[in-house]
């Protein structure tokens, strides 16, 4: 993807993406509800390129809207895909890693649950994710990380709202964040990245 699709995803923010009340960019015409293969493959292989050095064994996120950039980051790598299911369902047998998370759109708080037959301490996992804003779903992600003993390997988030806290705190923590599209601040009508 590289530097100038980095621009050709924010050009994509700004032309398809709308801004709603409550600070929410909406991208569903793209990154979370119709999807657009091309772009999730240039994301697949940006992550692919940012985390090179990584021993990579898993990909990890979460439900729903961060599986298709994880699928993405899966293909480039050639490692299995796992996402944390928000509901636990009779098809889910056996011990499971969960954690409670706070969706700040739907404004409810969740269980997201992964197998333990999906997760172990031989793993090196990268996290992938549509959003960041708060880090309450990471936070989650990486309490199911920590839970099942593997190692991170890094975070890489699609689109980072820098104006709220969750990705400061979680550098402040030595954490590997990488965005690939920074908001710092969004007006009525349009978002402002930073560069």
């Amino acid at each position: 993807m590289g530097r100038d699709n980095m621009q050709a995803l924010k050009d994509r923010i700004r032309r398809d993406g709308k801004v709603l009340p409550g600070n929410i960019v909406k991208v569903d015409s793209f990154l979370n509800h119709q999807l657009d293969p091309l772009l999730m493959r240039d994301i697949g292989n940006e992550f692919h390129r940012l985390f090179a050095s990584e021993p990579v064994t898993r990909i990890l996120t979460i439900e729903s809207s961060g599986i298709a950039p994880a699928l993405a980051a899966g293909l480039a790598f050639g490692v299995p895909v796992v996402y944390a299911k928000k509901q636990i369902s009779s098809n889910m047998s056996g011990s499971c890693f969960s954690s409670p998370v706070y969706s700040y759109t739907r404004k409810a708080m969740y269980q997201v649950s992964v197998s333990t037959e999906y997760l172990d301490k031989s793993d090196h996992v990268l996290i992938i994710d549509d959003f960041l804003a708060t880090g309450n779903a990471l936070k989650g992600l990486l309490e199911i990380i920590r839970q099942s003993g593997a190692s991170l390997a890094g975070i890489g988030i699609v689109i980072e709202k820098t104006f709220q806290n969750g990705g400061r705190e979680l550098r402040e923590n030595g954490l590997p964040v990488v965005s690939l599209a920074k908001i710092r601040a969004i007006s009525d009508t349009d978002v402002i990245f930073d560069d």
